[in-house]
């Protein structure tokens, strides 16, 4: 046993420990962290039997309760109850919202004792095979010098892991288990709901429905929009990076400078004056009319095609530096002794582009091919302040131009559908997901990271 512990010190599994620990480990499945206490780890082992005990604390006066009411959701409501002194005073009912979240938070801090449970176990299994062929035991003295040398990864990471639970995952469960219920301003379920399983989503899903059409329209126009402005980003802003880079160019720097000034502009800034001159009596429609070139203002952002058409002209204006840049820096990388053995083969531009540059450049730059498609469909930001979803509407929450993303805010924001709203949330990282992981699985970038090494 001992002889195969020093071969695999991290193989330890709680089954092993169990079965095979003396009597100190066996105690400390009950009495957390005694095993280490028994064998001079006195420290590390009041640290773990504290955390016991306010475990055990916070269970009996407040865990315990917030998992019971988890199933109910609550169901007391606010009323007026006539006190002692005669007078009328309202009774504060349950809040569901208040409710789930406790609930939520309680189970995962049931799931961290559980692991600390099994993680002690473990270590007083492992304390005790280290003891029996006389192997050093640490003192807590020298753990936490570990924690600044060999363990530094552990400590350096602590604080990150942690954020990304409170702040991101926590959340996220929270929002998920909003989607199982009747939370929403219909039917006045904004302080007490409860659960109703699918039914939101077979109404997200339902095409006859009013969500339903409501979705698909939405979902149609976010693909179109996020392959638009992906790919034309992508491929003018290769355009002018080639035309920049080539030798005849002159005042490379001057010509970097100018596109590169749209980035040093806030985006924000930028679209809500772009906003403001695309209007009926703006500033394009003005100096047309002055020209003579139009005889009535051009609806821009009042009819629907006028709407997205624009959206997707204005998005290149705003993302093509950035693309620029990123093909910049590959181009100035790829060798120059294969451009001139291809010329001395009689290439032409074009054959050379296709054989070398595009190669290059698509293994290069898949990733963040995947991640500009990704964060397209999540563009909040020009859809919302050029034409804030407008200008006609699919249904009573759904604009022409509204992607997912801004049309989940206008649903949980302006309209409380909170449970609709954590559906199409749901939906939209699921498709993310999938399609993120999958093509970038079957890129040149993933199968054959050593291609251009």
């Amino acid at each position: 046993m001992a002889k195969n512990f020093k071969k695999q010190p991290d193989a330890i599994s709680l089954g092993r420990a169990i079965a095979e620990g003396d009597i100190k480990v066996k105690l400390s499945m009950v009495i957390m962290g005694f095993g280490c206490m028994a064998r001079k780890q006195i420290g590390k082992g009041l640290l773990i039997l504290l955390f016991e005990i306010s475990f055990i604390y916070f269970m009996v006066s407040n865990g315990l309760y917030n998992l019971s009411m988890l199933p109910s959701l609550g169901w007391r409501k606010q009323e007026k109850v006539l006190n002692s002194a005669g007078f009328y005073e309202y009774q504060q009912g349950d809040n569901s919202v208040i409710l789930l979240l406790y609930g939520v938070a309680t189970l995962f801090i049931v799931a961290a004792f559980i692991l600390l449970w099994i993680i002690q176990m473990k270590l007083a299994y492992k304390l005790q095979v280290r003891e029996e062929t006389s192997l050093h035991i640490n003192s807590l003295k020298e753990d936490i010098k570990s924690l600044f040398d060999k363990n530094l990864h552990m400590t350096l990471m602590t604080f990150p892991c942690l954020g990304i639970l409170f702040f991101n995952i926590v959340p996220l469960v929270f929002m998920i288990t909003m989607a199982f219920t009747n939370y929403s301003k219909e039917d006045d379920h904004l302080i007490l709901f409860d659960w109703n399983g699918l039914v939101n989503f077979g109404r997200v899903l339902n095409i006859r429905g009013n969500i339903g059409k409501q979705f698909w329209s939405v979902l149609l126009w976010t693909v179109i929009w996020a392959v638009f402005a992906t790919f034309l980003n992508y491929i003018m802003g290769m355009i002018l990076a080639l035309i920049i880079n080539r030798k005849n160019t002159h005042f490379k720097s001057f010509w970097r400078f100018c596109f590169v000034l749209s980035i040093a502009v806030p985006q924000f800034v930028s679209l809500l004056i772009m906003h403001t001159m695309l209007q009926q009596q703006g500033a394009i429609n003005v100096i047309l009319q002055n020209m003579g070139l139009i005889s009535s203002p051009l609806p821009f952002l009042q009819d629907p095609i006028w709407a997205r058409v624009t959206i997707i002209i204005i998005n290149l204006w705003v993302g093509i530096p950035y693309t620029m840049l990123q093909v910049t820096g590959i181009l100035q990388n790829i060798p120059g002794e294969l451009y001139e053995a291809a010329k001395m083969d009689g290439a032409g531009v074009f054959t050379i582009f296709r054989k070398i540059t595009l190669p290059y450049m698509l293994f290069v730059t898949a990733p963040y091919l995947i991640t500009s498609f990704t964060g397209n469909i999540n563009n909040f930001n020009v859809i919302y302040l050029l034409s804030g979803g407008g200008p006609t509407y699919v249904g009573d929450t759904a604009g022409q131009t509204d992607l997912l993303v801004t049309w989940l805010y206008k649903l949980t924001i302006e309209k409380q559908y909170y449970n609709i709203g954590a559906v199409i949330g749901i939906m939209t990282f699921i498709v993310l997901s999938i399609t993120a992981l999958v093509t970038y699985r079957n890129s040149a970038s993933y199968k054959n990271e050593e291609a251009f090494m």
